[in-house]
């Protein structure tokens, strides 16, 4: 009998100090979590500060009126009442308000007129100037990661225009572009290079690759050191000529730098206001989204969060779906 109650008891005692440790980890897990809560509220209240209430606040005022005169009574007033989706379908359906209290469409001039013509101006900008980008700066990486003397040197030279502010980038371009200016003394013409569409549109993505190329550049670097020279000796055993090495080992093995690198640049030049603003002052075809929202804000700050949040609905959407492309490419890859 003393033999068989022996084990049975040593099984309760282990079971017994099992629940004890397991309840000892919860514990231990659940002040953990606390302290980490406690931690990190302060730093969430100051997001939900500066960050959510700006877009709370913003998207509000986009369903209220502005002041100034009412159509429809001819008389002036404060604004500041319900006006529903009036806002939003001023700019996507292009309605302005008539005299009689309706809507027309917007007359050509017109803020409400520009905004698709903005949209479209803002996203051929962004296309146009991160594909170059990206194939410059990918050029300028892999030279920057060859081993040769002066090397320190060229990585600083390049980087010197991205040091550079943006304002002072612009003021240098139109000295370039001046019909007096260095271009045009180089190519034997008097030329305004901002005074037409297509020439200015040239003018402000020349001025921004020009700028923001070094960006990209040391983002695919950082990614190129990243790559072991192993995997290089490897290929060039098994024949692999240079094309080869860079299509199948450089590029796969640098895409999350390189997605990075297009996914914030993209954001930045969705976002451009600075410089076409300083060039050309958003005329000739050249006026982004945000430049429209600045000029809106002239007449009706009400109006203009509407347009704000269009916007941010529009760069929230295009960075979602570059992200969204290019993890399922990495995780293609991985699972490879």
């Amino acid at each position: 009998m003393s033999i068989t109650s022996e084990p049975i008891a040593e099984n309760a005692a282990d079971t017994s100090g099992k629940r004890r440790r397991r309840k000892r980890e919860q514990s231990l897990h659940t002040g953990e979590g606390r302290l980490a809560f406690l931690l990190l509220t302060p730093t969430l209240i100051m997001l939900t500060l500066i960050v959510g209430y700006p877009i709370v606040k913003a998207i509000y005022q986009s369903f209220l009126t502005d002041g100034g005169l009412d159509s429809s009574t001819g008389m002036f007033n404060d604004g500041g009442a319900w006006a529903g989706l009036t806002h939003y379908k001023h700019w996507i359906l292009q309605q302005c308000a008539t005299g009689g209290g309706g809507t027309s469409s917007c007359p050509a001039g017109t803020s409400g007129s520009q905004f698709w013509s903005s949209v479209g101006i803002t996203l051929g900008f962004t296309v146009v100037t991160v594909v170059l980008e990206t194939v410059i700066g990918m050029c300028f990486a892999l030279m920057m990661h060859k081993a040769f003397r002066g090397r320190a040197l060229v990585r600083v030279a390049v980087l010197i225009p991205w040091a550079i502010p943006t304002a002072v980038i612009a003021k240098l371009w139109i000295v370039i572009f001046d019909p007096q200016g260095v271009l045009n003394n180089v190519l034997g013409t008097d030329f305004a290079w901002t005074s037409e569409s297509g020439p200015a549109r040239a003018a402000i993505i020349i001025a921004d690759v020009w700028k923001t190329t070094p960006f990209i550049a040391l983002l695919i670097l950082a990614g190129l050191q990243g790559i072991s020279n192993e995997i290089y000796e490897s290929a060039k055993v098994d024949g692999a000529n240079a094309w080869q090495r860079f299509w199948r080992i450089t590029l796969p093995l640098v895409k999350p730098a390189l997605a990075v690198a297009v996914i914030f640049r993209s954001l930045d030049v969705l976002r451009m206001y600075d410089l076409p603003q300083i060039l050309t002052g958003g005329a000739n075809g050249t006026q982004t989204i945000s430049i429209l929202v600045v000029n809106e804000l002239k007449s009706g700050i009400n109006s203009a969060s509407a347009l704000s949040t269009i916007t941010f609905i529009l760069i929230f959407a295009i960075a979602l779906l570059l992200v969204r492309l290019f993890n399922a490419n990495i995780v293609e890859r991985g699972t490879r």
